[in-house]
């Protein structure tokens, strides 16, 4: 028995569509539906636009999935107005005019769960091209950050009433109604960056570790992000990480590794005068029921010399006329206190770290770590004595040239040249390529990757 082209099926199916009850898709309202309680080839009317965008995503695993087509014709049976939405990991979409309505009809639905939504704005479902960010790990805890949201806009001061932040930064007025973020952590033994790469497909899993906070934090002008502290992780346990951002628009996958069982450092994170700071520090394990540092917990003793160093530098640097006269056409003098509160923070507070156990990316350089310590930190002399013998990732040498390009050179910020003595201080050639003053062309290109890689410390 010979079958019809499935063109041509198509177009009888179509025809058969329009004179049959139809579920109508409304705008910007997301529908799932499960193979299960479907019967045949559902078909369902598309709203007049336009321009109207559908978009697709399967939800659940298997080997065969459905097929989806949209009729932006309903007058006519012409083959003209026939699309077959492609699927990737799982994921599809097509934008086109439906002035008179339109059809989507999915064949071979089986068992499959699936979504779909029509809008004539932006994308419902959505791959984010922006990647979580990993602050740090310990042996059973993981610092994750969502890609960035409301980017901060600041608006320079200017002469005479120049005026700069305080060495506590106090920050802005968080977004009144910011989108809603999860997070997805599953062992990356369970090939979860396999499967389908959806938001509703991630989302089914059940994730691992214990969330213990998870609230909206300013580490840079980039923009707000969700910040969770997760425990109860396994040590040495390589990790696969997603961000899922209004239950539709997946970001990811990130990967990470816990530290081994005996990794002595807690993390230290949401410090208003070092929003970047988010990592493993050589500090006494905090007073129970604290399982890490951040400012309502970290000893005065560590955070006042800080914020000394911090306003005794800002009164200095408003001695030049900020906003009146130009050391560099390129920089301020609120770029130069960025750029040295950035370093401040990068080697007030060491990093630490293990020998490289990332089994992700091959041939990786060697990480810039110093050999083991203990007792009292020769870079910051106000971290209390540890009995533990630790090691860390130096910061990286771009660090203190963003420092020496932003500033004014009557400060006296000097950094050490790649060519002598800047390796044995700084991570040197990750970044940049180590050569003095040519940017770019590090053997890395960045301080840390998606794959949990972090060769010097960046902040």
């Amino acid at each position: 028995m010979r079958t019809l082209p499935r063109s041509l099926w198509y177009l009888i199916h179509v025809a058969l569509a329009q004179v049959s009850a139809q579920e109508s898709l409304s705008l910007n309202t997301l529908y799932s539906f499960s193979g299960a309680s479907l019967s045949g080839d559902p078909t369902f009317s598309l709203p007049q636009a336009q321009q109207l965008t559908v978009s697709v995503a399967i939800c659940s695993t298997g080997t065969i999935f459905p097929a989806f087509f949209v009729n932006n014709n309903t007058a006519s049976t012409s083959t003209t107005g026939d699309f077959e939405i492609p699927l990737h990991s799982g994921f599809g979409n097509w934008t086109g005019t439906t002035q008179q309505g339109g059809l989507l009809v999915v064949q071979n639905v089986g068992q499959t769960s699936f979504q779909v939504a029509a809008s004539t704005g932006a994308l419902v479902h959505e791959l984010i091209p922006a990647l979580p960010f990993l602050g740090d790990t310990t042996n059973t805890q993981a610092l994750i950050f969502s890609p960035p949201i409301s980017p901060i806009e600041s608006s320079p001061s200017a002469y005479p009433n120049y005026t700069l932040p305080p060495a506590n930064l106090s920050a802005p007025a968080q977004p009144s109604s910011p989108p809603p973020f999860s997070l997805v952590i599953a062992p990356t033994s369970s090939s979860l960056a396999s499967d389908m790469q959806t938001a509703c497909r991630i989302n089914s899993t059940s994730s691992a570790g214990l969330v213990v906070s998870n609230d909206l934090w300013l580490r840079d002008n980039r923009g707000w992000r969700s910040q969770w502290l997760v425990d109860d992780l396994t040590p040495s346990t390589n990790y696969t990480a997603y961000v899922i951002r209004d239950q539709v628009k997946l970001s990811g996958p990130i990967y990470f590794t816990t530290k081994s069982l005996t990794f002595p450092c807690p993390l230290v994170h949401s410090l208003p005068f070092c929003p970047s700071t988010s990592y493993a520090v050589p500090l006494p394990f905090p007073q129970s029921p604290a399982s890490s540092y951040d400012s309502s917990n970290l000893p005065q003793s560590i955070s006042d010399p800080l914020l000394q160093y911090m306003t005794n530098f800002t009164t200095m640097l408003l001695t030049f006329a900020c906003g009146r006269d130009l050391y560099s056409p390129l920089q301020t003098c609120e770029s130069c206190q960025e750029a040295y509160r950035a370093w401040l923070c990068s080697v007030s507070f060491p990093r630490c770290a293990e020998p490289q156990t990332s089994y992700f990316s091959p041939s990786s350089p060697t990480p810039a770590l110093t050999p083991p310590q203990s007792g009292s930190n020769s870079r910051n002399l106000f971290l209390p004595n540890v009995s533990f013998s630790y090691q860390t990732v130096l910061p990286c040498l771009e660090v203190c040239s963003a420092a020496d390009r932003a500033c004014p050179n009557f400060l006296g910020i000097k950094c050490p040249t790649p060519r002598f003595n800047a390796a044995s201080s700084y991570g040197v050639g990750f970044i940049d390529e180590g050569e003095q003053g040519v940017l770019g062309g590090g053997s890395t290109g960045a301080a840390q990757d998606r794959w949990g890689n972090v060769w010097c410390n960046p902040a």
